[in-house]
């Protein structure tokens, strides 16, 4: 649930308006208003923040358990130092490759031998001619012709340049000059790898140092945006009440925390002022459920979408629904079967510093993925015959990839299934979103939402019997979905509006009629978007599929020990590369749908933006070490 937040004004003694923030970050539960602010010190600080976060940037990916030389009063300049110099190196180095293959051709040389001779009176010019340009030369131009291919002809000029033709450009070294700099710099290069390799040992010592400065960075933005009773800065000092000048802030603070910052006030002689938030304040979101819900917070951390104050919280539902939708979309028990075994590796390995959530969240997409394998009979993508009968027996026949393969009528009976199982989580799922827009919105606009679940379940019968039927199975057109699709649609079309006047509502619909005609379609479209559990399910198996078919067909290539030991070996990797690279597209597709049909369809038919901004209190914070 979203806990109910106050608007807090806070007035302190101008002179104590350091010491007040560290107070205030002590207690750690005001949310402090964002504002734009500027200060010299912030400047230094994000300026220094941002030279750390490079340094960081540059050693995170070295292992930091390695032993350093010797200790470093501020590794971080010296890990950007060597960060500059590698840049230089490297564009050098490229550089000099660039040179060389431009001039190759001409053979290894010294350039500098023709201002030699040049100094002794014999002018050459060196000139990289395409062949028509040298056919046309008169005898009055001498050239030595050096070597030609399909670029043009090498050739220097004697005595000065050929007119109209631009002489080629000498490099600065020798051909052998250039492979000895290069060979320089890239030893360089590597013993500037073993320098980051050593300095990688600092990276804890850097990571502290980025946290305090984030600590600095928030608590400075906190003094800079205190407003005080001169709007132009502080009062002067010979200002004769300059030592009871004040500073205020504002923000929010959950109103269960509100007699926390109360005690905090009157033990500090702060002034406090709590109010409701109004309509158009920025009020931070901070959501508040039971450790299940909870495990979906993981996921929305990582897509950065928080519900706004006034919306409803979804979590549990969420949940429910992203946990249902992961199973559909990886759709095989060996895939389940692999997220199991590395969720429970890696709850053995955190076991005792605490089980990150995210690897709880895996049990259950794991189990999801594991039971619908089961439920299918898919394993690895393999032929329902290549299965053993005791996994054959305990799928579910009526979406079982068993009964799929009996006959082509089977295998039509079961696809139905699936989709008409896909339109009723549609219908479920899109319902309780009214449900909860109900619960929410009391007034007579739940007449609306009534009318909407209305046309959500005349249009699944619809779609049932336009896209769910088939020879196998003829689904009729129900003449009461169609008196449901319509009696919904005027309950829409009247209350969908409604602000304390019917006339009101039905005004606001027909001034945006076409919207209100395009919400047909929507509906259908909302529904048919769940097909997509199956269509994104059913292409995995056949990449599963595939990949399996690819490897037995290079497992039965017949041949000598030894032949059978690499076509043995080949498939392995096929089996291992497939396979992998498959589990890979089904996160992106879990990503891509499953994400989409709860912050998208669903939320769309609970009213929900995802406009809100989470709840970040001005507190201390642990240093937390990102491998």
């Amino acid at each position: 649930m979203i806990v109910p937040m106050k608007k807090v004004s806070l007035v302190v003694m101008d002179r104590d308006r350091e010491a007040s923030l560290e107070k205030l970050r002590d207690l750690g539960v005001l949310h402090l208003s964002g504002k734009t602010v500027s200060s010299p010190a912030l400047t230094r600080l994000l300026e220094k923040r941002s030279r750390t976060e490079a340094a960081l940037a540059l050693i995170r990916s070295y292992d930091p358990s390695g032993e350093t030389a010797a200790a470093l009063e501020d590794p971080a300049v010296k890990i950007l130092e060597l960060g500059d110099e590698r840049k230089r190196l490297q564009d050098e180095l490229a550089s000099l490759a660039r040179e060389r293959s431009r001039v190759e051709k001409w053979g290894d040389f010294d350039p500098r031998a023709f201002a030699a001779l040049a100094g002794e009176g014999v002018v050459l010019v060196p000139y990289l001619l395409p062949r028509k340009i040298y056919d046309s030369l008169g005898e009055e131009v001498s050239v030595i012709v050096l070597g030609e291919d399909k670029t043009g002809v090498y050739a220097l000029a004697l005595g000065g340049e050929i007119p109209g033709e631009t002489p080629f450009l000498f490099p600065e070294h020798s051909l052998s000059e250039n492979d000895s700099l290069s060979k320089d710099i890239t030893g360089r290069l590597a013993a500037i790898e073993g320098e980051f390799a050593a300095l990688a040992a600092f990276r804890p010592a850097v990571e502290a140092e980025k946290h305090s400065l984030d600590q600095s960075v928030e608590f400075e933005t906190a003094r800079a945006g205190m407003d005080t009773l001169d709007d132009e800065g502080d009062l002067p000092p010979e200002f004769p009440f300059a030592e009871f000048t004040v500073s205020w802030l504002a923000g929010f603070i959950p109103a269960e925390d509100l007699g926390l910052l109360k005690r905090g006030a009157a033990e500090n002689g702060w002034a406090l002022i709590a109010d409701d938030p109004g309509e158009d304040d920025m009020v931070p979101t901070k959501l508040k459920n039971n450790r299940l819900a909870s495990l979906i917070r993981p996921l929305t951390d990582f897509l950065e979408v928080t519900p706004g104050y006034n919306e409803i919280d979804i979590s549990g539902f969420f949940l429910f629904f992203f946990v249902i939708f992961f199973g559909m979309i990886f759709g095989d028990a060996g895939y389940g079967a692999i997220i199991l075994l590395a969720a429970f590796a890696g709850i053995i390995k955190t076991s005792k510093k605490g089980v990150p959530p995210i690897l709880k969240l895996l049990i259950l997409l794991g189990f999801s993925n594991f039971t619908w394998g089961v439920l299918t009979c898919s394993w690895f993508g393999l032929k329902s015959s290549m299965i053993p009968d005791v996994l054959r027996n305990i799928s579910l026949p009526l979406i079982s990839n068993v009964t799929a393969d009996r006959s082509d009528i089977d295998k039509a009976l079961v696809q139905q299934n699936l989709m008409i199982l896909c339109f009723s989580l549609a219908l479920l799922q899109l319902s309780i979103g009214h449900v909860l827009a109900i619960i929410h919105d009391t007034s007579l606009k739940l007449l609306g939402h009534i009318g909407s679940m209305a046309m959500l379940g005349g249009m699944y019968f619809i779609i049932l019997s336009l896209i769910a039927s088939n020879e196998a199975r003829q689904l009729p057109m129900y003449p009461l979905a169609v008196y449901a699709f319509a009696g919904g649609f005027v309950l829409n079309f009247v209350f969908a509006a409604y602000e304390g006047s019917i006339g009101r509502s039905i005004l606001e619909s027909l001034k945006n009629i076409i919207s209100v005609i395009l919400g047909i379609a929507n509906v259908f479209s909302d529904i048919m978007s769940y097909i997509r559990l199956w269509a994104v399910g059913l292409a995995g198996a056949a990449i599963a599929d595939t990949v399996d078919t690819m490897a037995l067909q290079i497992g039965g290539i017949a041949g000598p020990v030894a032949v059978h030991f690499i076509v043995f070996v080949l498939a392995v990797v096929l089996l291992v590369f497939g396979h992998g690279l498959n589990l890979v597209l089904n996160v992106l597709s879990v990503l891509v749908h499953g994400v989409r049909l709860n912050t998208l369809e669903f939320s769309g038919h609970v009213g929900l933006t995802w406009a809100g901004t989470p709840y970040k209190p001005f507190a201390k914070r642990a240093i937390r070490s990102r491998e």
